[in-house]
């Protein structure tokens, strides 16, 4: 036992050791490179990588992990303190704007993205920590537009109803299924039926009867899609939000947001990457033909590990062409 101690805690040590040895000579690379240069690593970034993802990544790592207290917390600042901020930070560095005007322009559009996905964190775990209530007329307003997106030839009989299982909803009453996600599930569902009504109802439809789906019946046979499983629109909408939320708060989404937000992402870049995801998640399903619904874990988590494989390219953006995405901006 003696003997295991000793050895963990020697392997912790020299793991140790080794962080602080690579940080001293990470930081030594840098002042070499700022005599050799004449720029610091923000300007070297800035001029050598392209607008997007990489840049603002190697820009937000650099800021967090300077030894400067200034640079650290300039990544939480206000929005409103932005340009302020990228003044302090030229004055500390000792570059001059009126020499390098475009540095300014640079940090400051990375700084937006990097303080605007920390406040779309913020935006998004409100929501999602926020109950949905019956009693509160907004949030009833919600759901029962969702229901008019949907089924906009079909009258809701009743607020509590079996009808809410057509849409996908577990019960007669879909308040209980937004426990997990709270109201961002609805804010999320309301939107995409709102938003891409024509592919919301055509992914719906494909739900409740895959064999009908725009795939051909040549494509049905050569991929032997026999059993043709549906799922629960709603419920899979509120999995694929919890899907979503995930890869935000990971870090993961940031390659996605820092390539097609020129500014900060905001809820609707976020609501657009679930009308995304849905469309994807559908198409993915259908290829993937489970046995039954109880598949369903093995196929979100086969999706979930492709979604974030994409994500790890640093130029991947998830452009989707739907009705939803007509807002998104490419950098």
């Amino acid at each position: 036992m003696g003997r295991v101690l000793s050895f963990v805690f020697g392997r912790m040590l020299i793991q140790v050791c080794l962080y602080f040895y690579c940080k001293f000579l990470w930081r030594c690379l840098k002042f070499v490179m700022r005599k050799l240069t004449g720029r610091c690593e923000l300007q070297r970034i800035c001029y050598n990588t392209k607008p997007g993802a990489s840049r603002t990544m190697k820009i937000e790592t650099s800021l967090r992990d300077s030894k400067s207290k200034l640079l650290q917390t300039s990544v939480s600042v206000h929005p409103d303190a932005i340009e302020k901020t990228i003044e302090d930070i030229m004055e500390l560095k000792k570059i001059n704007p009126d020499i390098n005007p475009q540095l300014g322009i640079s940090l400051q559009a990375c700084l937006l993205q990097i303080v605007g996905y920390r406040n779309l964190i913020a935006d998004v775990e409100k929501l999602r920590r926020e109950p949905y209530d019956s009693e509160n007329p907004q949030h009833e307003e919600m759901l029962l537009q969702l229901w008019k997106f949907l089924k906009p030839n079909t009258p809701l009989e009743s607020r509590i109803s079996k009808q809410w299982c057509e849409i996908g909803f577990q019960g007669d009453d879909p308040k209980t299924d937004f426990r997990g996600m709270g109201l961002l599930g609805l804010y999320n569902l309301q939107y995409f039926a709102e938003r891409d009504a024509a592919g919301a109802q055509q992914v719906l439809s494909d739900s409740l009867h895959p064999k009908c789906s725009k795939f051909s019946k040549a494509e049905w046979e050569k991929k032997r899609m026999d059993k043709a499983i549906g799922y629960s629109f709603a419920i899979v909408g509120i999995n694929i939000t919890d899907l979503a939320y995930n890869l935000l708060v990971s870090g993961a989404l940031k390659t996605h947001f820092y390539n097609i937000a020129p500014e900060a992402p905001t809820l609707s870049h976020f609501q657009q990457t679930f009308c995304y995801l849905m469309h994807e998640f559908h198409k993915f399903w259908i290829e993937e033909d489970p046995m039954d619904i109880m598949e369903f874990n093995r196929v979100r988590e086969k999706f979930r590990k492709r979604i974030i494989k994409q994500l790890q390219n640093p130029d991947m953006a998830l452009c989707p062409h739907f009705a939803a995405s007509e807002g998104l901006i490419n950098m």
